[in-house]
């Protein structure tokens, strides 16, 4: 699971053996704990495992849910068809081979990379009418 974001092209990710409510959960609680003291505003989209009606939320975490089927408005999802398009019609001989290989595509990103693949003109411009960055 990652966070991206295209104001500063910073990220946070933890790697989970599969996705679901408890993962997100605890996925939330680290991110929190990530620089603790920053406001941290997550897109997220309609996935079953992102329900929180019976949780409580970090208290520097917000959820912004997008629109059904627009993935397209999730930076996280702009990073994930990046790394798609970098194993795209490759075979991994192991499970240990492809996970190797995403952990080198998660170490090559960095500032401005990430805010190229994420930062749409409207999201920053939206972004930057609300807060000073």
């Amino acid at each position: 699971m990652g966070e991206f974001s295209p104001i500063t092209g910073e990220f946070f990710c933890m790697t989970t053996t599969g996705v679901c409510k408890e993962l997100f959960v605890e996925y939330l609680e680290e991110f929190s704990k990530h620089k603790p003291e920053e406001l941290k505003i997550i897109v997220i989209d309609n996935a079953g495992f992102h329900s929180t009606k019976d949780i409580v939320l970090p208290a520097n975490i917000v959820l912004m849910p997008i629109l059904p089927y627009c993935p397209e408005l999730n930076p996280a999802e702009k990073v994930r068809q990046w790394m798609k398009d970098k194993m795209a019609m490759k075979l991994f001989d192991t499970l240990e081979t492809l996970e190797d290989k995403m952990d080198n595509l998660i170490n090559e990103l960095y500032g401005n990379l990430i805010k190229s693949i994420t930062g749409y003109d409207f999201c920053i411009r939206a972004f930057s009418s609300i807060f000073k960055v």
